[in-house]
């Protein structure tokens, strides 16, 4: 029984950790780094790093920068975009950090499904964004910022120190994201489009003019050849 819970908690802890850093990298690292050195947890050793005072002040400096970017309509989106390459490999690697003590396979495992979890969490945080900012007023960039540190902090919570439902959660994140990212899809393509539309001069093509050269006759007149009668 002490052995499944403890295989409980390194899942929910890996996939945890991928799952959070999707959404809110730093805020991730910056509360395992708290909880680290305040005594709260004891960290893997694969994951020990993240509670050296550099990393959690880098930590710090980049959830704050964050914190102000994450709520500016459109400076938002172009952040998510350039984390593309940020979160989803960082996710990848807490997520194997976690269960790295037991062997290479199931460290390469647990990189494999982090970083496909992190990417469907990031997709779902970045493509949500884009439509939240066809809104013209800021307040709804705010509540989603804010929702998305409190999702983050609750879910890390909930598995370091309740796996079994942080695990019965996460399914139904999964589910919902397989139904949800689609259509966020289909809204993304849609703004752009209408961006394409707005910004690419998409005005009325004027049609070619038809004359015929060197004669400023119209195209249906004909003239005569030399030695040859008019034709009427």
């Amino acid at each position: 029984m002490d052995q499944l819970e403890q295989i409980t908690q390194m899942i929910a802890l890996s996939m945890g950790l991928a799952w959070a850093s999707g959404i809110n990298l730093y805020a991730t690292l910056l509360m395992l780094g708290v909880l680290s050195n305040t005594g709260n947890i004891v960290l893997p050793p694969g994951l020990e790093v993240v509670g050296d005072p550099m990393v959690l002040m880098a930590a710090g400096l980049m959830y704050c920068v964050e914190f102000f970017a994450d709520k500016i309509p459109g400076v938002d989106t172009g952040w998510d975009t350039l984390h593309t390459f940020i979160r989803i490999p960082a996710g990848a690697a807490l997520a194997a950090g976690a269960v790295g003590e037991i062997g290479l396979p199931v460290e390469l495992a647990a990189a494999i499904v982090g970083g496909s979890l992190a990417t469907a969490t990031h997709a779902a945080k970045a493509g949500s964004r884009v439509l939240i900012n066809t809104s013209p007023e800021p307040f709804s960039n705010w509540t989603a910022s804010v929702a998305e540190d409190v999702m983050v902090v609750g879910g890390i919570w909930a598995a370091l120190y309740n796996p079994w439902l942080f695990i019965a959660g996460l399914i139904v994140f999964v589910l919902l994201l397989v139904w949800l990212l689609p259509k966020v899809w289909r809204g993304v393509k849609r703004v752009f489009r209408f961006l394409t539309r707005l910004f690419g001069g998409g005005g009325d093509e004027v049609a070619p003019l038809h004359s015929s050269s060197g004669s400023g006759s119209s195209p249906g007149s004909s003239r005569a050849l030399p030695g040859e009668r008019p034709r009427h």
